[in-house]
């Protein structure tokens, strides 16, 4: 299984802990700011992307001095920076999954513009392999059929946000549904495992799943 990391320029305090010691398996692309950071935690994107216009002339040159592949694009374009790093880690890099880091916190609009993602037509066929991780977060999306999560550690709060109408079962878990007619986007939030994996079934468009933790 092959990992691309995609760094992004949210705040770093929402960093989860593995990324202050980088002990994250994978490859990884830098976005704009995430850069800088990257190459400040010992780490060389692979690839650097984004319209760097959040970077001093000073923090260009320390990226370009350290990355070989560099790809600057005008801000005035029809997709964003994440959406072309999501772009080039699945169809340039072959990545079985995309771990996406410092996309919350910040700007909420850059927020929902990444958590929509998903939702977009063009992504349908990769959906399964994006996860949104932070401190406290690991947000993950699934295509209809049968699915399953699997707990991780530290993290006993389960969220099922269907993004469009469907019908819903949810199985393992505090609380459960059975074929449950949605009628629109909907947070069903503070559900729990009970085992240390929670299946469940969709017939119709996205269902996000968020596992998450109390902050500490």
């Amino acid at each position: 299984m092959k990992t691309i990391n995609l760094l992004l320029g949210g705040p770093t305090d929402l960093w989860p802990d593995e990324m202050n010691s980088m002990e994250i398996d994978g490859e990884w692309i830098g976005v704009d700011r995430g850069n800088l950071w990257l190459i400040e935690k010992g780490k060389t994107p692979i690839i650097a992307i984004g319209d760097f216009d959040s970077m001093s002339s000073d923090e260009q040159k320390i990226v370009s001095s350290h990355v070989s592949d560099i790809r600057t694009f005008d801000p005035h374009k029809d997709y964003t920076d994440t959406q072309l790093a999501l772009t080039i880690a699945d169809q340039e890099l072959n990545a079985d999954i995309i771990n996406i880091y410092g996309a919350t916190g910040g700007r909420i609009d850059h927020f929902i513009s990444n958590f929509l993602m998903a939702t977009e037509p063009k992504y349908k066929s990769i959906v399964h392999k994006i996860r949104i991780i932070d401190k406290q977060n690991t947000i993950t999306y699934y295509t209809p059929g049968d699915g399953k999560v699997v707990k991780e550690d530290n993290k006993h709060y389960l969220a099922f946000i269907p993004l469009n109408q469907m019908n819903l079962s949810i199985y393992d878990a505090e609380y459960t549904l059975d074929n449950h007619f949605v009628p629109r986007a909907f947070a069903y939030s503070s559900n729990q495992f009970v085992t240390n994996e929670c299946n469940f079934w969709f017939d119709e468009g996205i269902l996000c799943v968020i596992q998450s933790k109390d902050q500490k």
